[in-house]
């Protein structure tokens, strides 16, 4: 007899007697439940094992037997629904509980958040969407920049607490000309395959790496010696080993592709290895051959929610509330901000007028004022005076209001499947309704809008970008890896800063341009930066060391679970 029948069985019988312990015989149950006596025990017996009843049979000749609940009906359907929610089957969880969303929601926060299954450490996190894309090489929003982080490796990295270079994969380097950078690579590194890392990994990765605008300057990439590798560039280069912790540097196996396969499922170095990757969960486990340090916890287990949790999880999910739980106090600005980008090169803001009619109308204060604070969750917005916190860039004095030019469209375009870009769109298009000017508004993935998809005709961008840490140069990363922004900007503004970069890494004493090239995005009238976020993660539970990065999340390997009650 399957399970699903013997609760059915359960469900008849509970509703026959109202759930109240009863005298009863073999008989007239089995007429209640529609088979025959022979039957009839089984189905009992069945159900004394799972402890759902006691049977206590008579002893005499037309005596009653004893029936004893032990589980109600409303309670088997939980335990169901809630056995259902392990499996990450929502929806028939929700099908079982009668499509009631509350009582969904109330299991699901049940399940996030820390447990231990099989003596296996497990940590929950809810988010609001899936993870379609994890190749490094492409581009990537906010938190699969941060997976990406959990399941490759660099052959240099960023240490995360002195914001300092340090070795990856490789153990040390040298520079033997300001072209010519030789790493040493750790030995015996596999992927999650089981494959041994070999130069040949680290060739091909660099190929690819070698077509993205930042890294063009590389002339070409050997191997003289085991576990060694030499990168020639045509340009001088004294900060090359920074530049190699950008995340499209990552090393990927030689023979990988770009099929969905390995998009859903990336195989890295990494300490953490994708497990499983659909529209419901996401899920990475602790990598057994991990070069470094083993990761403390054995599985991260994320459940998208955005369809039936949404009454309860707020879309913050992916900063303010990881783990199920409240955030902490302890908040911090994330490092970027979400920002309007014009299209100065094909669209209206080409005009000097329409560009400061725009900028003076658009600002972030305006659209805060429209934003429904009910519609935007938990997220926390605060108007930016420069593409990253601390930045000054936004002139502090209110640009006059102009008219429009001219009563026209306008078009703008953002991500799709983004909790707050479709308010914020909303409340520009109420703005501008007010003087008359209609907004078309197009959503797109964040693939179509960095390869272009009708950036001809589309006049403002919203975006957003969160570095992935607090130095000066991972602005570059955002700035220069894709042409989403060269492609809306003058071609001699963009040169001029391009050409300050690259004078910076020729040259060992110049301090970094960086700044001057977020000041110089907003003076040309080519950023106009709008919001930063408040994140954090809450850092009080039985889970230590989740400590926000400046993504928003946290470094999985690094965390912990801390015994909520000491052994005496």
């Amino acid at each position: 007899m399957s399970g699903q029948r013997l609760k059915s069985q359960f469900q008849r019988l509970y509703h026959h007697f109202s759930g109240q312990d009863s005298d009863t015989n073999l008989q007239d149950i089995a007429e209640v439940l529609f088979c025959t006596r022979r039957n009839v025990r089984m189905v009992i017996n069945k159900m004394v094992d799972t402890g759902w009843i006691a049977w206590e049979p008579a002893v005499g000749r037309g005596k009653q037997s004893r029936l004893i609940f032990h589980s109600t009906d409303s309670e088997l359907q939980l335990n169901h629904a809630r056995n259902l929610v392990a499996e990450g089957k929502l929806e028939p969880a929700l099908e079982a509980l009668g499509n009631n969303a509350d009582k969904l929601a109330q299991i699901i926060q049940e399940q996030l958040g820390h447990t231990t299954a099989h003596g296996k450490q497990i940590v929950r996190l809810p988010y609001y969407r899936a993870f379609s894309n994890l190749n490094p090489l492409q581009p990537l929003r906010r938190s699969e920049q941060h997976l990406v982080r959990q399941i490759f490796n660099g052959l240099t990295r960023i240490n995360d607490e002195k914001e300092e270079v340090e070795g990856d994969l490789a153990h040390h380097w040298e520079e033997i000309t300001p072209r010519h950078w030789r790493f040493y690579l750790r030995p015996s590194v596999r992927f999650h395959d089981g494959r041994l890392l070999e130069s040949r990994d680290i060739i091909a990765t660099f190929d690819k790496v070698k077509t993205h605008r930042l890294f063009s300057h590389i002339d070409g990439v050997t191997a003289p010696f085991a576990n060694t590798i030499d990168i020639h560039l045509s340009m001088d280069d004294h900060r090359f080993p920074d530049l190699l912790t950008n995340l499209v540097a990552v090393i990927q196996p030689a023979d990988v592709d770009s099929t969905d396969r390995t998009v859903l499922f990336p195989i890295g170095t990494g300490p953490y290895k994708v497990i499983q990757n659909d529209n419901k969960r996401f899920k990475l486990e602790a990598f057994e051959q991990y070069f470094g340090f083993r990761a403390l916890i054995d599985v991260v287990d994320i459940w998208m929610l955005s369809e039936v949790a949404s009454c309860y999880l707020q879309p913050a999910s992916d900063a303010t509330q990881l783990g199920g739980v409240s955030a902490s106090t302890r908040l911090k600005l994330d490092e970027g901000c979400n920002y309007l980008l014009f299209n100065r090169v094909s669209g209206l803001p080409v005009d000097p007028l329409w560009l400061t009619y725009l900028q003076g109308r658009l600002t972030a204060l305006n659209i805060l004022q429209r934003l429904n604070k009910e519609q935007i969750g938990d997220f926390r917005l605060t108007n930016a005076y420069g593409i990253l916190p601390g930045w000054a860039h936004v002139p502090l004095v209110s640009r006059a209001v102009v008219a429009p030019p001219a009563k026209r469209t306008l078009t703008i375009a953002f991500a799709c499947q983004h909790p707050v870009y479709p308010h914020v769109a909303k409340a520009i298009e109420d703005i501008l309704a007010d003087d008359g000017i209609k907004l078309k508004i197009l959503e797109l993935s964040t693939t179509e809008i960095a390869l272009g998809k009708h950036a001809g005709k589309i006049d403002l961008w919203l975006g957003g970008m969160s570095l992935m840490n607090y130095r000066d140069d991972a602005l570059l990363a955002w700035f220069f890896n894709f042409d989403h922004i060269v492609r809306a900007m003058p071609e001699e503004e963009f040169a001029a800063l391009e050409a300050e970069v690259a004078h910076w890494r020729r040259n060992k004493n110049v301090p970094s341009p960086c700044q001057q090239l977020g000041a110089k995005l907003v003076e040309f009238g080519q950023i106009l930066p709008l919001f930063h976020n408040w994140l954090g993660v809450d850092d009080s539970g039985v889970v230590q060391g989740m400590q926000s990065n400046s993504m928003g999340w946290f470094d999985f390997k690094s965390v912990w679970m801390k015994p909520e009650h000491d052994a005496l």
